[in-house]
């Protein structure tokens, strides 16, 4: 669970981006960064809360009014500053920010270091960016380079890019974890929660699996990542700020609640194979040997969590909450 932001238009971005990296703190909390594209790619990151990310920033130049930005739950690669996003490419001209897990990374990743790629993180979601530098070192156009790399992507991302050599230009995709585009006034906000945009506009395009779109500060041009091209769909949100985090709903119990059966729709998403009947974890491959060796879980919980934990019926469990498997 992580957070991104990304803003194009007239406005200095970077207060935008830091404005809304705070209301999509709860969604990770272990690092944070920013890009902002002024004639060049500028990228700060921290590890730790938000204000780490703050106190950091004062020391840089991040004056431009394009730019991206994300806070992180870890998922491939411990909580440090080198895995925080956005993630580059070699050159530093290409930088992305990922939500969720890219199940072939370890491949795609084996494949460029062959071709010469260095890798400065821990994560699957850096292949994506030195997947799009390699792309765009062919000769091909930045909105097609990023199709055709998500053509070769398995598993599940809310993807924003941004280059050196494309001024006010956000490429957005999502294949199983949300993405919604803000429409404003000479300038638009790419975000994984309304959340992080509300303040600014109530206008939204909410991105459906399978979708990418360009958004510049003239507009945006919506397609397919494998299908047809599909038509812009607006929406208008009707809560307000105090409201946002509460998606409209009256509690956040009632919001949690109705929102189960698309969570658990995207947590299986690209994690599940059929065909083999079998899970895939993305993260764990590296690790399989060692988890293969493991004789012993502990599971902690307290309240709902603590009953989760009862499920599995090879479990002893006592009363203090902790479950020995």
């Amino acid at each position: 669970m992580c957070g991104i932001i990304g803003y194009v238009g007239t406005k200095p971005a970077t207060p935008i981006l830091m404005e809304g990296l705070k209301r999509l703190e709860y969604r990770g909390y272990d690092s944070a960064g920013i890009c902002v594209q002024n004639g060049k790619l500028t990228t700060v990151r921290s590890e730790g809360k938000m204000v780490k990310l703050e106190e950091k920033i004062t020391k840089f130049e991040t004056r431009g009014t394009c730019g991206i930005a994300h806070t992180r739950w870890a998922t491939h690669g411990v909580p440090q500053e080198r895995n925080a996003h956005p993630h580059r490419d070699c050159t530093g001209r290409v930088a992305i920010v990922h939500n969720g897990i890219i199940e072939n990374y370890l491949e795609l990743k084996q494949e460029l270091v062959q071709d010469g790629h260095l890798f400065a993180s821990d994560t699957d979601s850096e292949v994506l960016a030195h997947l799009i530098e390699s792309e765009l070192a062919g000769g091909t156009a930045l909105f097609m380079g990023v199709k055709r790399v998500l053509s070769r992507v398995r598993g599940t991302y809310g993807l924003v890019v941004v280059t050196q050599d494309h001024p006010q230009t956000l490429i957005a995709a999502r294949m199983g974890s949300p993405l919604v585009v803000g429409i404003g006034q000479g300038e638009y906000f790419v975000a994984s929660d309304p959340s992080a945009i509300i303040a600014h506009t109530k206008e939204v395009l909410y991105l459906d699996d399978g979708e990418i779109v360009a958004v510049t500060s003239e507009g945006m041009s919506l397609d397919g990542v494998v299908q047809a091209p599909v038509k812009d769909r607006v929406s208008r949100i009707d809560w307000d700020v105090e409201e946002a985090t509460k998606a409209g709903h009256p509690h956040f119990m009632l919001k949690e609640i109705l929102e189960q059966p698309e969570v658990i729709e995207n947590s299986i998403r690209g994690r599940v194979d059929l065909l083999n009947g079998r899970c895939v974890l993305g993260g764990l491959e590296a690790v399989q040997d060692r988890l293969r060796e493991i004789d012993r879980i502990v599971i902690v919980g307290c309240g709902s969590a603590y009953y989760a934990g009862l499920y599995h019926p090879q479990l002893t469990y006592t009363h203090c909450s902790t479950i020995h498997w």
